[in-house]
């Protein structure tokens, strides 16, 4: 039985900054995933099951909004345990997306104690289920990616502040990208591995651009004066604890891996500073600049100076190698 090829991540129509929040989050998975927000229609699962490709064909798991805390976590079997001396495991979700994607359709709806213990699983990579002193631990290494419409509820605060990255899908693609968006569904839904051998030279390059940047990542400091500016925006933004700080500058280091530097700049820091605070920053009066982002002409050169929000724009540009850069569109045009 042959797997159902997903939509190409490479194919899909506009939404950069959220390609590109899925794969920052995809060569740094303690990032601690990503949440997207956004209206129905707008490809938020697309997007989340074309990722699965790009990770070399790790497991796509979703996890359905009645599920127990048995089915996510695993059961222990304790007749077995009592008569043959070990505990026996059935798996759940959580061991099923172990490599992979975990994709959670309107979280938001979902039970708190289950995002609970979602989230912990994400950050730690690894489950252990207890039942009456017996454990079992097995690793559970996987991008998690959450997607909520804010109209059917909100999430906790405490839960939300807990995924890495936030990313809204705002606005409305223009004419002539959804006449486009149409003809790309249309030509995949009526020949799905015809469409996918299309892309496939874009979805590989992709994906080698993704392990490439993954291979490069431990080489990449988590360094002082990187976390200095990070501290003062965070502080200037008024965000509440200290995870922002954290998550952002593991995010600037994946961008940083991303567009094939050696160490992080203030192009990286800018590049993923909505992405990190928009859900955890106070409310500001409208229209009043966000302290975390400078005026667009005192960015650095090269940064893309989109605040992340779902803006339908071009990503940084693909590096030759390092320290040699062109301007090619990162994302692949059509075939």
């Amino acid at each position: 039985m042959t797997n159902t090829p997903h939509f190409p991540l490479s194919a899909v129509v506009g939404a950069d900054p959220l390609k590109l929040a899925l794969c920052l989050t995809a060569i740094d998975p303690k990032i601690g995933g990503v949440l997207i927000e956004g209206p129905r229609g707008m490809a938020k699962s697309t997007l989340a099951r074309g990722l699965a490709d790009v990770l070399a064909g790790g497991p796509f798991v979703t996890l359905p909004l009645g599920a127990t805390e048995e089915r996510l976590v695993g059961t222990l079997d304790l007749d077995a345990a009592l008569g043959q001396g070990k505990a026996q495991f059935s798996p759940g979700v959580l061991a099923k997306a172990d490599g992979g994607v975990l994709y959670v359709d309107e979280v938001n709806l979902l039970a708190d104690h289950l995002v609970d213990v979602l989230l912990d699983v994400a950050a730690s990579g690894t489950n252990v289920v207890e039942r009456d002193g017996i454990s079992h631990r097995h690793a559970a290494r996987f991008v998690l990616i959450g997607t909520m419409n804010p109209e059917e509820g909100e999430l906790r605060p405490q839960l939300l502040d807990r995924f890495g990255l936030n990313v809204a899908m705002s606005g409305q693609p223009q004419p002539a990208e959804r006449g486009e968006i149409i003809r790309r569904r249309l030509g995949f839904d009526s020949d799905p591995q015809g469409f996918c051998a299309q892309w496939e030279p874009a979805q590989e390059a992709l994906r080698q651009r993704c392990q490439q940047a993954r291979s490069r990542l431990p080489q990449i400091a988590l360094d002082d004066d990187s976390l200095a500016v990070i501290a003062e925006r965070c502080f200037a933004a008024g965000v509440d604890g200290l995870r922002a700080d954290l998550v952002w500058l593991r995010a600037a280091r994946a961008h940083a891996a991303w567009r094939g530097a050696g160490a992080i700049s203030l192009e990286d820091i800018d590049a993923v500073a909505e992405f990190a605070l928009r859900h955890r920053r106070r409310e500001q009066p409208p229209h009043a600049p966000s302290p975390d982002q400078p005026e667009p002409q005192s960015q650095s050169a090269g940064s893309s100076g989109r605040s992340g929000q779902g803006q339908w724009g071009e990503l940084p540009a693909q590096p030759q190698a390092m320290g040699a850069r062109r301007e090619v569109p990162s994302w692949p045009k059509k075939p």
